[in-house]
């Protein structure tokens, strides 16, 4: 018997789209020799596999198989790995055998939502509470865990079935109805409060896919965290000297209705910007329907010219055709290429001329609308009349430190910022300067996007009928040449003697 360590396919790299592929017990150019696989390889060119067989070899690692993602049906069974691993990307496997390997622990498998029928039998699984691992599968039914050294334990059987309450087939014997029972009743106390863990944690997953699916909706409209502070905290996040300045007396004050303020104007634009989106989707789909109308009666023109051919035809064409009704059916057949040629001309201008007139191109004060420029008051006038109060509250106080008419006492990088009108006036504007930045950086992201599904939008409705229409010039080639050779097979009588 011959050690192999890494194996190579160079027949198989020409099946690209083979499904199933079995490597059990390797025979190599039929000669009556076994060659044991000792490694994984050279299987990233199987990307549509769904069947893999690799049981009775002596692999020592499961590796190499992160690109077989259609993968469904895996056997590794018989051989010698000692770890489970490198089965992350198989999110779509449903049978795993690992059966007689040297495993000795449950683990890195939290990806294989999908298994309904897992065999670890004879390995080292020797901790029976690791079985709780499996509660994760919600579609498992069949386990096989025989031969391990847990299955001596005398509580096994009633422990997985209640640990693991889905299975159907426990060591490939049915589990009845009397056992889950049982097994409830005694472990009840003990899977309850994992019951309870589970239920949680699944209703904050569905709360964060559902937050995710929102958030994609929002992102759509180009109005993602529009509806909240999310806008007004990250201007005072950049905002360095804004913490410095908040200390000077009065600014708390101001501060207390300004992010009410500016945070009801972004909910306004927020859903504005729901609204608009809802319009440009019906405009757009107003539009492929007008569109495929137009198309649609073109090709029914098409197909009554096809139809009026084939009725003339039949009284033209016959096995035993004379020259000159072959000469006028191949004049029918010219004329009617010319026909859907044009047909198709004809329909590539009209619907160039439309495709012209995509709706996605709003005008600028709506544009404005979904942005930050136009709406009143806006994000940007809040901004400067915060500003203007808070360079008055700041000279003012300025003017009565100087005075030494200060009331309260002030922190000493506060303090810093009052020697002179320049700093304290530097001061202000560089920190209106850096929240105008987050505005303005707000604003272009959005243009940005609505710029990004316009192109979008207008090449992929270039790109489908530019598709179409070779579709459609290719499909009229096929049909006339089928036409000709049609014509060309058809004998012409000889003249009779």
């Amino acid at each position: 018997m011959f050690a192999l360590c890494k194996i190579v396919w160079p027949l198989l790299r020409e099946l690209p789209h083979v499904e199933s592929y079995s490597l059990s017990f390797i025979w190599f150019f039929f000669f009556p020799v076994v060659l044991d696989l000792l490694q994984i390889a050279n299987l990233w060119q199987f990307e549509n596999l769904t069947k893999l067989q690799l049981d009775n070899n002596i692999i020592e690692k499961i590796e190499a198989l992160e690109s077989l993602v259609h993968l469904v049906w895996l056997d590794l069974s018989f051989n010698n790995i000692e770890v489970i691993e490198g089965l992350d990307t198989l999110v779509k496997l449903q049978d795993l055998s690992l059966y007689s390997n040297r495993i000795s622990k449950i683990e890195n498998m939290d990806t294989l939502q999908e298994l309904q029928i897992f065999s670890i039998g004879k390995n080292n699984l020797t901790t029976l509470e690791d079985v709780a691992y499996f509660r994760r599968f919600k579609h498992l039914r069949t386990l096989n865990l025989a031969g391990n050294p847990l299955c001596d334990d005398k509580r096994y059987m009633l422990y997985v079935v209640a640990y693991v309450p889905n299975l159907v087939y426990l060591d490939f014997k049915l589990v009845r109805d009397s056992t889950v029972k049982e097994a409830v009743l005694q472990y009840q106390y003990h899977t309850e409060p994992l019951e309870q863990e589970e239920a949680e944690a699944l209703a904050q997953l569905e709360d964060k896919q559902a937050k995710q699916k929102e958030l994609e909706y929002h992102k759509t409209a180009f109005v993602e965290y529009l509806n909240g502070s999310f806008l007004f905290e990250s201007m005072f996040a950049e905002d360095t000297a804004a913490a410095k300045l908040a200390c000077l007396p009065g600014v708390n004050d101001l501060l207390q209705a300004y992010p009410s303020w500016f945070v009801s104007v972004c909910e306004s634009l927020f859903n504005y910007g729901l609204k608009e989106h809802e319009n440009r989707e019906a405009e757009v789909s107003h539009f492929y329907e007008c569109l495929n109308e137009v198309l649609t009666a073109n090709q029914q023109e098409g197909r009554k010219r096809i139809l009026d051919f084939e009725n003339q035809s039949k009284k033209v064409i016959s096995y035993d055709i004379a020259e000159s009704k072959r000469a006028q059916y191949k004049e029918d057949i010219l004329q009617l290429s010319e026909a859907l040629m044009a047909l198709e001309i004809l329909i590539t201008d009209q619907l160039e001329v439309r495709l012209k007139h995509i709706p996605v191109r709003p005008h600028i004060h709506n544009v404005g609308g979904v942005t930050l420029l136009l709406l009143h008051p806006s994000c940007r006038e809040l901004e400067n009349n915060h500003h203007e109060k808070l360079l008055e509250i700041s000279i003012t106080t300025l003017e009565k430190s100087l005075k030494n008419e200060l009331n309260v006492a002030l922190p000493a990088d506060v303090q810093t910022l009052l020697v002179d009108k320049t700093t304290i006036v530097n001061t202000v504007n560089a920190s209106h300067g850096t929240r105008l930045r987050s505005i303005d950086k707000r604003e272009s992201d959005i243009l940005s996007n609505i710029y990004h599904w316009q192109t979008s939008v207008t090449e992929q409705a270039f790109q489908n009928e530019i598709d179409r229409n070779h579709n459609r010039v290719k499909e009229i080639i096929l049909f006339i040449e089928n036409l000709q050779e049609e014509l060309d097979s058809i004998q012409i009588p000889e003249p009779m003697e």
